[in-house]
């Protein structure tokens, strides 16, 4: 009898469509004879691979802003058993960006206050903030600071000036994870990760001048510093560069050997992943 796994998407009709008419075209074009989109499977098919890794805990979830990934879709969420010799761990589950995400920086400033100073801004942006594929960071930086910023998060920023002490509280794990140890992190990341140091990348990423338009919970909203309509912010999207690139490499690298001893099957070549209890 074979066995069934579970995948649920939350999407409104409209992402639906779009998420079933990039199946359809996978499907047209051979299911994998022709070239998936991006060289990723679709986010369906991904979600629905996901459910089947050993170790699953309930269903596959597939987040609204689902979107094929490596491995994973982005939005893509799964759970495992630690206590489960079967269950894995996947690289592909935190992706190659590793820590990308999106921060938002709040402004005393209002609407009005910018309005005529648009241009200058949006210029002040690219001047100052390093952007694109290649480009070089402006925050100096050698071995040590790299590895002192791998283990200090966000106390490295507030020692070097780039942050304040209230920010800890608006961050996860305030900020650092205590366990941090930069020993782990290959040479070759670190090379990669040198001369990136506060750069914003390529792809989506982008630091934007954003105005609160609406403010649909005021004490959420007052937690978060966003205490008016018309507020200026500064949406930041980043992630790890090419350090990050490598980190995920170098655990592909390891996790496929394992796979091979342990005699680990998926259904995707890009679920490269390892027994939770592997030396890996």
């Amino acid at each position: 009898r074979l066995k069934t796994f579970s995948g649920h998407i939350y999407v409104n009709d409209a992402l639906r469509s779009l998420l079933f008419d990039e199946l359809r075209q996978y499907t047209a074009q051979g299911g994998g004879r022709g070239a998936p989109t991006g060289g990723f499977l679709p986010a369906l098919k991904q979600v629905a691979n996901v459910a089947a890794l050993p170790g699953i805990v309930g269903k596959s979830i597939g987040l609204p802003d689902i979107h094929a990934g490596y491995g994973f879709a982005i939005g893509n969420v799964a759970a495992f058993d630690m206590e489960d010799p079967q269950a894995v761990v996947s690289p592909g589950g935190v992706g190659f960006d590793i820590n990308c995400g999106v921060r938002l920086l709040r402004t005393n400033l209002q609407e009005e206050d910018v309005a005529d100073k648009k241009e200058q801004l949006a210029q002040a942006l690219f001047d100052h903030i390093p952007v694109g594929v290649g480009s070089q960071g402006i925050i100096p930086c050698k071995g040590p600071e790299l590895e002192a910023a791998l283990e200090l998060g966000i106390d490295w920023s507030l020692r070097e000036g780039y942050a304040w002490a209230e920010d800890k509280e608006h961050c996860e794990e305030f900020g650092r994870m205590l366990h941090a140890n930069a020993t782990k992190v290959s040479a070759r990341a670190k090379k990669r990760g040198l001369p990136q140091m506060g750069t914003l990348g390529a792809g989506n990423h982008y630091a934007e001048i954003q105005v609160v338009e609406e403010i649909y919970d005021a004490y959420a909203a007052r937690r978060m510093g966003l205490e008016r309509e018309k507020q200026v912010c500064v949406m930041i999207h980043s992630g790890s560069r090419g350090l990050g690139h490598q980190v995920a490499t170098d655990a592909l690298v390891a996790m496929e050997a394992a796979m091979s001893r342990d005699k680990v099957k998926t259904n995707d070549r890009q679920l490269a992943c390892a027994r939770v209890g592997s030396p890996e």
